[in-house]
């Protein structure tokens, strides 16, 4: 399930997005549960002339949330900064000239990576969020990233507790001994 075909074919299916709803319930800590989704054009091209457009794995929104899903295979030193990329472009994408500030919906981020992007921790979910500094105030609640890194989970078969345990089994198909 890890490639990119079979990635897209599992929670890409626009006919079918219930896989997809799953997951990102089950693996986010989203103050409200995803009811309905839908899955949007994964293009993002740019708005102004010579800068970079985007292509994601999957790119959903709910009503009220933007999901951006990526597979990451490989460990590339500019992965991060590709994920900030994405992120922020689907943010300021959202509005023309003329709309307001208030027009603007959160983006989540989750990248599905085998390899491990975070030296320490062995928990295989991480979620990243802006707090400020001295206070841990979250008061800038629009921009969110989430991974899950597959080779820090490391349950077997008969220890799977959860629906997220499930998943993540799923989806570490590849270190299957």
């Amino acid at each position: 399930p890890c490639n990119d075909v079979a990635f897209k074919k599992v929670f890409g299916d626009q006919q079918r997005p219930e896989a997809l709803v799953e997951f990102l319930n089950s693996v986010l800590e989203l103050d409200h549960p995803i009811q309905r989704i839908e899955i949007i054009d994964p293009k993002q091209p740019p708005v102004i002339k010579d800068l970079k457009g985007t292509i994601l794995d999957i790119q959903a929104y709910d009503g009220t949330r933007k999901f951006i899903v990526e597979m990451q295979l490989q460990n590339e030193s500019w992965f991060a900064k590709r994920v900030v990329y994405y992120t922020a472009n689907a943010y300021a994408s959202q509005l023309r000239d003329g709309d307001n500030y208030k027009a603007l919906k959160p983006v989540i981020f989750l990248g599905v990576m085998d390899f491990a992007m975070f030296p320490t921790g062995d928990n295989p979910i991480s979620r990243h969020l802006i707090f400020d500094q001295k206070t841990h105030d979250h008061t800038l609640k629009d921009i969110e990233f989430n991974f899950i890194e597959l080779p820090k989970f490391n349950k077997t078969e008969d220890q799977l507790e959860t629906l997220t345990d499930q998943w993540l089994f799923f989806l570490n198909w590849v270190h299957w001994k």
